[in-house]
């Protein structure tokens, strides 16, 4: 009998040696396994410091997410800042971003001048930037390069139908201008591009051109203030015969002013920029008569730039987006929505 209790004893304590054992080597498989093999981390995210001017309309939201989308899907990291119109709010914004050395900035300038300063301490620190959608005065070699819509095209393209359109009229045409924020390129490019065309015809006459600084409160502030003073579509007493704005935003704020005084344009030629969604629907409604298209989703195109300058490569001056121009005689049904 004490033979046996001795047997079991050993036994018990061989299994119980033999328990602990397998749980020891379990665990130390289990953590090589878990354990990382050396040079196997993921190389480190590019970083793109991005300054956006604002989100003042549907178009500017887009132009935001498109660039957002296309950085996510190549996984660069976004350091991001909304400058909500004041340039000094940019200004602070790309001197943090070399402060933070990111790889690369990208901004959308609100106006043109102004930048030289912090364009040199970026260049300084050894970080490419690269301009959006604007343009800006500044030295070229303080920049990588312009990713943008072509102002100037788009100005010809406005006045282009316009004088398609007005081709067999005889009379003075008189235009009113809705013009962008004062000192953005993009404004000065529009209004360049438009008078090209139309400085060639002796009818057209622009009798006045007014800031609507892109937004749609002020393009419904202006026209309120036109239908109030004049009595209707005219400036002192002249007919308008031609609107020409500068982005849809504003459009769609004289839009809304001449329905709520529930004034006639049906003899009125409105021409806008941009071909947000509510634009087109304008269009397809016959409320407009031509827009011509300012494309936002240039974010993929940006982080293709951006990659390429990491790499070291050179990247154009200028690149330009693919636009288009949709008019009263297009075939609607072939439209598709814009999503923005």
């Amino acid at each position: 009998m004490k033979i046996t209790k001795k047997v079991l004893f050993i036994a018990s304590s061989v299994f119980f040696f033999l328990v602990i054992l397998g749980i020891i080597v379990f665990s130390l498989l289990s953590f090589r396994k878990q354990t990382p093999v050396k040079n196997s981390e993921p190389a480190a995210r590019l970083i793109l410091g991005f300054s956006q001017i604002g989100s003042e309309s549907a178009w500017r939201t887009q132009n935001t997410s498109s660039i957002f989308e296309a950085a996510k899907k190549n996984n660069i990291q976004i350091l991001f800042d909304d400058a909500q119109q004041k340039q000094e709010n940019q200004l602070k914004a790309i001197r943090s971003f070399i402060v933070y050395q990111v790889d690369v900035i990208a901004f959308v300038p609100i106006v043109e001048d102004g930048w030289d300063n912090v364009l040199k301490e970026a260049k300084e620190a050894g970080i490419p930037v690269i301009i959006v959608d604007r343009r800006i005065n500044a030295d070229e070699s303080m920049y990588a390069g312009f990713l943008g819509e072509n102002g100037f095209l788009e100005g010809c393209n406005a006045a282009k139908f316009l004088m398609e359109k007005t081709k067999n009229r005889d009379s003075i045409i008189n235009i009113l201008e809705l013009s962008g924020t004062e000192n953005s390129s993009v404004a000065t490019e529009r209004a360049n591009g438009f008078r090209s065309v139309i400085s060639t015809d002796d009818r057209y006459q622009i009798i006045h051109s007014i800031d609507g600084d892109f937004l749609r409160s002020r393009g419904k502030e202006i026209m309120d203030n036109i239908v109030r003073e004049n009595g209707g579509l005219k400036l002192k007493n002249q007919k308008i015969d031609v609107i020409y704005s500068h982005n849809d935003s504003m459009t769609l704020g004289l839009l809304d002013s001449l329905e709520e005084n529930k004034i006639s344009h049906s003899n009125t030629i409105i021409i806008s920029i941009d071909a947000e969604q509510k634009s087109i629907d304008a269009l397809t409604a016959g409320r407009l008569n031509c827009v011509i298209e300012c494309n936002p989703n240039l974010g993929p195109t940006l982080m293709n730039l951006v990659m390429d300058i990491h790499d070291g490569k050179q990247i154009p001056r200028v690149t330009y987006m693919e636009e288009q121009v949709f008019t009263e005689n297009d075939d609607f049904s072939l439209y598709t929505p814009r999503g923005y």
